[in-house]
């Protein structure tokens, strides 16, 4: 239930980034934003920690600051596999919008944890 929750918080989070940022569309809840938060968080959970440990040296030059990269780099990998996705610019609308979804995803993981 719980990973239900945060698929459609994390869909919701989506749209919301999708009202803030110009070039960053998403066409509807269901199945655009449904679909694509899935797919995210599946890339998240398999692509990226592979991607932090490729990028490594780079992250820890950065503090850090290069994960941001990786997430809209996934952001933008999941945008031209979900049709009813899509993101215009890498730099800087995948980017900022990265950073945005991080910020709602910290509240929202802040509000359901247990």
């Amino acid at each position: 239930m719980h990973l239900i929750i945060r698929l459609l918080l994390n869909a919701a989070a989506l749209l919301v980034v999708a009202y803030l940022l110009n070039g960053f569309e998403v066409e509807s809840f269901w199945p655009a934003a449904v679909i694509a938060a899935l797919i995210l968080g599946i890339a998240n959970a398999i692509l990226k920690p592979i991607l932090v440990i490729l990028t490594l040296p780079i992250n820890i030059l950065t503090l850090g600051l290069f994960t941001f990269i990786i997430n809209a780099g996934l952001l933008w990998l999941v945008a031209t596999v979900v049709s009813g996705f899509a993101i215009d610019k890498f730099w800087p609308t995948a980017v900022i919008g990265a950073l945005i979804l991080w910020v709602i995803s910290w509240f929202t993981n802040a509000i359901t944890k247990k």
